[in-house]
C-alpha cells in the first residue's frame, strides 16, 4: 500500500506526539521511500511547529537525539507514561490483588501496549510477566469491573440504590436488603468498598438512618438495582471522600471521634503514616503525645499490632474496648 505525502506527515507527527523516536532508515523502509524524502517530511513538520509556536505561544520542536540516533519531539510532556511509571503502576496493581487473574492480565496488557513506547514494550512486559504468572487470586475470584463502573455512574447521578448484601460468614440466602445513598468507591487491603448512607422510608420518602456512611464490600453485593428516586446532595454538604479516607481504618465504619495516644516506639512515622490526620502534640522523655481523628474502632486492629509501644489515653470507650480484646486474647491462650 502506498502512502501519500500528507498521510506520511500525519503519521510521523502522530508518532512524535506519542513520544516515539524516529529514524530515517526505519521510516524509509516502512513507507517505501528514500531517506531524503523522510528528511523533507520531518522538515515540513518542523516548519508547522515553528508557525504554531509563534501563533499559539507553544515551545515544541523536533531535535536529533544522538544517543538514540533519531528524531524526537521536545517542549511538551509526552502523553505516554514513562517506563518507570508504568512499571511502578504495574507493581502496585499486582500487589493490590484487587482483580481476578484474567482481569489483571487484561489491564496490564492494555497499560503496557497503550502507554509504553513501542521499543520498550517487550522489556516492560518481561519485567511484570513473571509476577503475573505467579499471581494469586483472592479466595473469591469474582469479576467486579462492570459493577464498579455501573455503581460509579450511579454515584454521579445521585440515584438511590437497592442492594442485597451478603455479610461475612453468611450464605447467599441470608443476604440483607438495604436502600442506600451511594456516595463513593474506596479501595483498601485487597478489596473495593462502596460508601453509602443507609436510608429509612417514611411515607414514600427516604431519609438517612445514620449521620455517617456504612461501608459495603463490593464483591459481597449479591445483587443491586438502581432506583428511579434520586437524593439531593448540596455542594456544601457533599461527601468528602478524601477526608473520609484519612480517618477510616481497615474499612470499619462508625462515628467520628478524636483519639489521644502515647507512642514510645523508635519511629513516630509509624503513626503519622498510618493515621493521616495524626498530629504530634508534644514530646518528652516518655515518648510522643499524638492526637488524631478516626471513624469507628477499626483502629484497634493496628493498635494491637503495636504492643506496648502505644498507650491509648482517650476516648475511654476505646481504652475499654482495647482492654476487653486483650483480656480475651490472654484468656484464650492460658493453659
Amino acid at each position: 500500500m502506498g502512502y501519500s505525502k500528507n498521510e506520511r506527515i500525519l503519521d510521523l507527527y502522530e508518532q512524535l506526539c506519542a513520544g516515539r523516536t524516529l529514524t530515517k532508515v526505519k521510516e524509509a523502509l516502512r513507507f517505501g521511500i528514500d531517506e531524503r524524502s523522510v528528511q523533507r517530511d520531518i522538515d515540513d513538520i518542523r516548519a508547522f511547529l515553528a508557525e504554531r509556536n509563534i501563533a499559539k505561544g507553544e515551545n515544541r520542536q523536533i531535535i536529533y537525539d544522538r544517543q538514540q540516533k533519531g528524531f524526537r519531539l521536545v517542549g511538551s510532556p509526552s502523553p505516554l507514561m514513562t517506563n518507570s511509571e508504568i512499571l511502578a503502576v504495574s507493581k502496585i496493581l499486582l500487589e493490590s490483588r484487587a482483580f481476578t487473574k484474567e482481569e489483571m492480565s487484561g489491564i496490564l496488557n492494555k497499560l503496557v501496549a497503550g502507554c509504553v513506547p513501542l521499543e520498550n514494550v517487550k522489556l516492560v512486559s518481561a519485567l511484570v510477566s513473571n509476577e503475573l504468572f505467579h499471581y494469586v487470586e483472592l479466595t473469591h475470584p469474582i469479576g467486579i469491573q462492570d459493577k464498579l463502573w455501573e455503581i460509579g455512574c450511579d454515584i454521579q447521578q445521585h440515584h438511590l440504590m437497592r442492594i442485597r448484601y451478603q455479610r461475612q460468614g453468611a450464605d447467599a440466602a441470608s443476604a440483607v436488603e438495604r436502600i442506600v445513598e451511594p456516595v463513593s468507591i474506596l479501595f483498601s487491603e485487597y478489596y473495593f468498598y462502596l460508601n453509602a448512607y443507609i436510608t429509612k422510608e417514611n411515607d414514600g420518602k427516604y431519609t438517612r438512618k445514620y449521620d455517617y456512611p456504612a461501608i459495603f464490600r463490593i464483591d459481597r453485593i449479591a445483587d443491586y438495582k438502581i432506583m428511579e428516586q434520586t437524593f439531593s446532595l448540596p455542594y456544601a454538604s457533599r461527601f468528602q471522600e478524601g477526608e473520609f479516607r484519612k480517618r477510616v481504618q481497615f474499612m470499619y465504619p462508625g462515628r467520628l471521634q478524636s483519639i489521644r495516644l502515647r507512642y514510645t516506639g523508635s519511629s513516630v512515622e509509624a503513626i503519622l503514616d498510618r493515621l493521616p490526620t495524626a498530629k504530634i502534640v508534644s514530646q518528652d522523655a516518655n515518648g510522643y503525645l499524638v492526637e488524631a481523628e478516626i471513624y469507628g474502632n477499626g483502629i484497634l486492629m493496628w493498635l494491637l499490632s503495636q504492643g506496648n509501644r502505644v498507650e491509648v489515653l482517650a476516648p475511654q470507650t476505646l481504652r475499654e474496648e482495647m482492654f476487653r480484646v486483650l483480656t480475651a486474647m490472654l484468656e484464650r491462650y492460658q493453659p
